[in-house]
């Protein structure tokens, strides 16, 4: 008699593509954040794969396709001037900021993420350019400053994504500019 599936155990990479479907959910207004992060919670608890399909079971679910990674805008461009992205947009796999004597400000705490791992290049020639990430994501910061700076600022408190959070990498160049990331709940940015 052959083991039922549903029954084995669930590995990490069953957990990532669960995970992956929530956000999606999230994204869409499928869930709330707190429901999202309740869920999360169970998804990772969770030994069997039935137990992690039962954290997904009710959500209209699908794969985030390739093609989705390319929707939003490819860029953000301040010239003497400045854009700002906030609020519910669509964050594309790659995106160019560009800060000259002006400033850009990046906020993901409600951007829709459309790929697991995404890549901000920013650029600040003179001017400045802010990315505010909420705390369940990852970031890698890995930029040069030149006559400038190009840092995560420091917060008092840390805390770590959980596993199988989206990535985003933020690279690029601050050339008597600041390209300067900042960690910030989800909670701070509703007024």
């Amino acid at each position: 008699m052959s083991e039922d599936p549903l029954r084995l155990r669930a590995s990490d990479a069953d957990r990532e593509r669960m995970a992956q479907a929530l956000y999606h959910a999230s994204g869409t207004g499928q869930l709330t954040l707190d429901e999202l992060e309740d869920r999360l919670g169970h998804l990772y608890a969770a030994k069997t794969l039935v137990e992690t399909e039962a954290v997904v079971a009710d959500l209209q679910t699908r794969a985030v396709a390739a093609a989705d990674a390319e929707q939003g805008p490819r860029r953000s461009v301040a010239v003497m001037s400045g854009v700002d992205r906030r609020g519910e947009w669509t964050l594309p796999s790659r995106h160019r900021a560009l800060a000259f004597w002006g400033g850009v400000t990046i906020d993901l705490r409600y951007a829709r993420l459309t790929a697991a791992r995404s890549r901000i290049s920013a650029f600040a020639i003179m001017g400045g350019v802010e990315v505010i990430a909420p705390e369940d994501i990852t970031v890698e910061v890995d930029g040069t400053g030149l006559m400038g700076g190009f840092r995560t600022a420091r917060r008092s408190r840390r805390q770590a994504a959980p596993p199988g959070a989206p990535v985003v990498r933020i690279s690029g160049l601050a050339f008597w500019g600041s390209v300067k990331v900042v960690r910030k709940s989800r909670k701070d940015g509703r007024r």
